[in-house]
């Protein structure tokens, strides 16, 4: 034997086809760390609009950016929190608690958690063709008693839906569900809805009653979007449920959550949603006397927008405009010139002002700006 065919038999390795499986999924893990979760704020750590709403039943109800509890008006209650309460590596969750009950569900109730994406942000996904991947979504739950509730992606594009069914313990617990690869009808590429996860936790007749396939895509029938092995989430007011990590992914392979730090999450956040306020004497910024009533002021955003956000105020008549030495109070303020990144904002003064000078415009405490370009 030559000394280079004893050096390649020496190097000679047998794998099993375990070991193959296992390098395979690694290397697969591997190549999809770094920017991977499609989900904004999955570990709830930002709630621009406070901690907690109550009251809860129907519309859109934003508390933690991104994530809204919406519905049909129904009789129960609800009450979302931004909770301490998380699994290991998690300080927050997105938690709701049951504060009125209702045990007479009709046929057009339908309550749940909705998180919306662009379809600019999917283009990965390659849905539409040939060549379409499957996606993986994640996430951590747990509530007070065992309960089933349905995750579904509606493909706001294309009317085509793909649900599946997890299961909730009083424990913290990853749930992992892979979704098929769509071929038919792909995402626009532009900053509207693409799809719509929701997690269905109350539901009518109307989206039960028919046939439900997991984790198959088809076009949207009402009647088979739930689950009708669904809890309803209003049969008692003891019911909670905990919600966080929660993670998108291309592929078919559930990776560690990615953490992101407080700062990346709320300047992504803020793409959507922005708050100016809340300190005492703040300043709006500067601005000019129009006439002897009129004041305007030039509103650079802290980040783009998805789209030019609809404005609101605290209200108009707590504002100050200090000219000339003096301080003058507003009655009227109306946001006008809105693009992604800027706004004019114009206040009505109670008394006269200088034509011409410059002034600056301040807010209390209680005084808030909101800019809202949410999908």
């Amino acid at each position: 034997m030559t000394k280079s065919a004893t050096r390649v038999a020496a190097d000679k390795v047998t794998f099993t086809q375990a070991e193959v499986t296992s390098a395979i999924t690694a290397g697969d893990t591997a190549a999809r760390a770094g920017r991977k979760n499609l989900i904004i704020n999955g570990s709830m750590q930002v709630a621009q609009r406070g901690t907690s709403l109550t009251g809860l039943h129907n519309n859109t109800n934003y508390l933690i950016d991104r994530f809204s509890f919406g519905g049909g008006t129904i009789d129960g209650r609800v009450t979302m929190t931004q909770d301490s309460d998380g699994p290991a590596g998690f300080a927050n969750s997105l938690k709701l608690a049951c504060t009125t009950a209702d045990t007479s569900i009709a046929a057009s109730d339908e309550n749940y958690i909705i998180y919306r994406v662009e379809g600019q942000d999917l283009q990965q996904l390659k849905k539409g063709t040939a060549s379409a991947e499957s996606m993986t979504l994640s996430f951590y739950v747990k509530g007070n008693a065992a309960a089933t509730y349905t995750a579904e992606f509606y493909d706001a594009d294309n009317t085509r839906q793909n649900g599946q069914t997890f299961n909730v313990t009083t424990s913290w617990n990853r749930v992992t569900l892979t979704y098929a690869p769509d071929t038919t009808g792909a995402y626009t590429n532009d900053n509207t809805i693409g799809v719509y996860i929701i997690f269905w936790l109350n539901t009518g007749s109307n989206l039960t009653s028919g046939t439900f396939t997991s984790n198959t895509w088809a076009s949207s029938v009402q009647a088979n979007r739930v689950s009708a092995s669904n809890t309803s989430f209003f049969d008692s007011t003891s019911r909670t449920l905990n919600i966080t990590g929660v993670q998108l992914e291309v592929g078919s392979v559930a990776t560690d959550f990615e953490h992101r730090s407080y700062g990346e999450e709320l300047a992504l956040c803020q793409r959507y949603y922005q708050k100016y306020g809340g300190a005492s004497d703040w300043t709006v910024g500067t601005s000019a006397n129009y006439n002897g009533s009129s004041n305007y002021l030039g509103l650079s955003f802290i980040n783009e927008m998805r789209a030019a956000p609809t404005g609101s105020w605290t209200n108009a008549t707590g504002w100050t405009v200090l000219n000339a030495g003096s301080a003058v109070s507003t009655t009227a303020v109306v946001m006008e010139g809105v693009t992604t990144n800027r706004a004019e904002i114009y206040f009505t003064t109670a008394s006269a002002m200088t034509q011409g000078n410059a002034s600056w415009v301040r807010g209390s405490s209680s005084m808030f700006i909101y800019l809202d370009a949410e999908l």
